[in-house]
């Protein structure tokens, strides 16, 4: 497996994703991690027109994906996992795949989210899932754009969250 990068971003492949992310890393295949998008076409042809021209998309289920990675098929391309929410990460290591590092960039304030950043609002749930992803010994990180220094997610969570 060749995964240059994951991020958890609501808005999965976008301006900040495409324009900024893919470049930096490399890219060219963006997976996106999402049970309700693969089975829209309508949402599917909104992230293949947002992703650059140059770049591979491909919107899975979680378990699809997995299975992918596992029998690797996408053989030396460069991938780029982006999911809405930690959940689905989560679910990725629990399925047997390795990941070093996932940068939160974009989860929108709520009723129940603390802020940990101007971009990074996450829930009680969330924080929890964060903490198991990090147990399992990812580094996780909030970084907007690769442009902006990134910081220690977890240590967000437990300076801001009790």
């Amino acid at each position: 497996m060749n995964i240059v990068g994951a991020r958890v971003d609501e808005r999965l492949v976008h301006g900040q994703v495409a324009n900024l992310w893919t470049p930096q890393l490399q890219v060219e295949r963006i997976i996106v991690l999402d049970e309700k998008a693969a089975e829209d076409d309508i949402q599917k042809s909104g992230l293949r027109m947002a992703t650059p021209m140059s770049t591979r998309l491909s919107v899975l289920p979680t378990e699809v994906a997995a299975d992918h990675l596992k029998k690797n098929r996408y053989g030396k391309q460069r991938l780029f996992l982006v999911a809405k929410k930690p959940d689905k990460f989560l679910d990725l290591l629990n399925m047997g795949i390795k990941l070093d590092t996932i940068n939160v960039g974009n989860m929108s304030k709520q009723d129940d989210t603390t802020e940990l950043t101007k971009q990074v609002n996450i829930n009680e749930h969330e924080a929890d899932i964060f903490r198991e992803i990090s147990g399992k010994g990812v580094n996780l990180i909030a970084q907007l754009n690769p442009s902006v220094e990134s910081r220690d997610l977890m240590k967000l969570i437990n300076e801001k969250m009790k």
